[in-house]
């Protein structure tokens, strides 16, 4: 919703990662200005615990140095499994509507 009115349904699926993965999605989108496929592709990463986390390769070496220099644990996740999959459909200004799903989903947009 935005100002009362309704954008439209997104979901990202993936147990106790599904939370973090909406999170990671929703500032995306509305922080970033991400469109709604560039929201969805962004790398992500996962909270373990304490200062352990996962993260997408897709973050580069200077993120990773510096998370480590402030003392989290990080560990680089090949298998993206983990991170959720997810899939959106929002309403544009001029009324049309935008699909979008990602690469670690099985889905796809599709149009009538």
């Amino acid at each position: 919703m935005k100002q009362g009115e309704p954008l439209g349904p997104f979901g990202v699926m993936g147990g106790y990662m599904q939370p973090q993965g909406h999170l990671q999605v929703m500032m995306n989108y509305i922080d970033f200005g991400l469109n709604e496929q560039e929201a969805l592709d962004a790398p992500r990463w996962q909270w373990m615990g304490g200062k352990k986390i996962e993260i997408e390769p897709g973050f580069g070496p200077a993120v990773i140095e510096d998370l480590r220099r402030r003392g989290h644990e990080v560990t680089v996740k090949e298998d993206f499994t983990s991170f959720g999959r997810g899939q959106m459909i929002m309403r544009q200004k001029n009324g049309s509507l935008a699909g979008a799903t990602e690469p670690r989903a099985d889905g796809t947009v599709a149009a009538w």
